[in-house]
């Protein structure tokens, strides 16, 4: 039970780190790529340190492995040397003598078979993990410089899409700008068209009124001819002021019942 709270408590603390980690990401997409870069080239210079301690390894590897090696040969070589001399030896004394360092001989040989044969693959697998650190090291160099290449292509983008972003938000303004001059041109218009037309409407009225009081007033027989004014006032109702008596002895008659 202990056991499973440890490791479920270590799996929450890991998510929480994940969630932390993503949630800078998001506020700063290049600092944490650029921190990521960082991190990558610091495994990589300590991969590149591992490669040279695993070259240095190899070689020394492969030096005593060669060493061994070569007084193998040598001892090979002397061995098949005193077997031949054994074989022509007619002595029995040197014969003997002969014989006892081949089989001093041959001991050392079999005593050294092993520890040939074991630095022999010492350096075989101190080969193979330096082949195998320096392909991991050369891949590791090519993602590095892929992800900068990328993080530089990506720079490149957020610039080219901010420039387009203000262009955008100028060619916006403008818009904004000459929709605002037109509206005001249109209100202009209107306006104008609006004074036009009270204008035209009072010239109208006063043409009207002009054409009315014309109408109206009366001509210039009506006043100069005493009996075209009189038939006219008679006819509207109206006296004309009597100019002598007769005259007004006349006007009271008409207002006679």
């Amino acid at each position: 039970m202990l056991s499973f709270i440890r490791h479920f408590a270590g799996v929450k603390t890991d998510q929480a780190m994940q969630v932390g980690i993503e949630a800078l990401v998001r506020w700063d997409p290049k600092g944490a790529t650029e921190a990521e870069l960082r991190a990558m080239e610091q495994r990589l210079d300590e991969l590149g340190l591992e490669v040279a301690q695993a070259r240095a390894s190899y070689e020394r590897e492969k030096k005593e492995a060669d060493a061994i090696q070569t007084l193998l040969n040598q001892r090979m070589a002397a061995a098949e040397l005193l077997q031949t001399q054994v074989a022509v030896e007619f002595d029995a004394a040197r014969r003997a003598s002969l014989e006892k360092s081949l089989n001093t001989l041959l001991d050392m040989l079999e005593q050294m078979t092993p520890d040939v044969e074991r630095e022999v693959a010492e350096a075989a697998d101190a080969q193979s993990f330096l082949a195998m650190l320096e392909t991991t090291y050369a891949d590791a160099g090519s993602k590095l410089k892929a992800a900068r290449s990328q993080l530089e292509r990506a720079e490149r983008d957020m610039k080219r899409a901010e420039q387009q972003r203000e262009a955008a938000e100028r060619q916006a303004e403008s818009a904004r700008r000459a929709a605002g001059l037109s509206s005001t041109t249109n209100s202009l218009s209107v306006a104008l068209k609006a004074m036009n037309d009270a204008a035209a409407r009072d010239l109208a009225q006063a043409q009207a009124a002009t054409a009315k009081a014309k109408l109206l007033a009366p001509t210039r027989p009506e006043q100069d001819d005493p009996n075209l004014a009189a038939a006219l006032a008679a006819a509207s109702g109206t006296l004309l002021p009597a100019q002598s008596a007769s005259d007004r002895l006349a006007r009271l008659k008409m207002r006679q019942p």
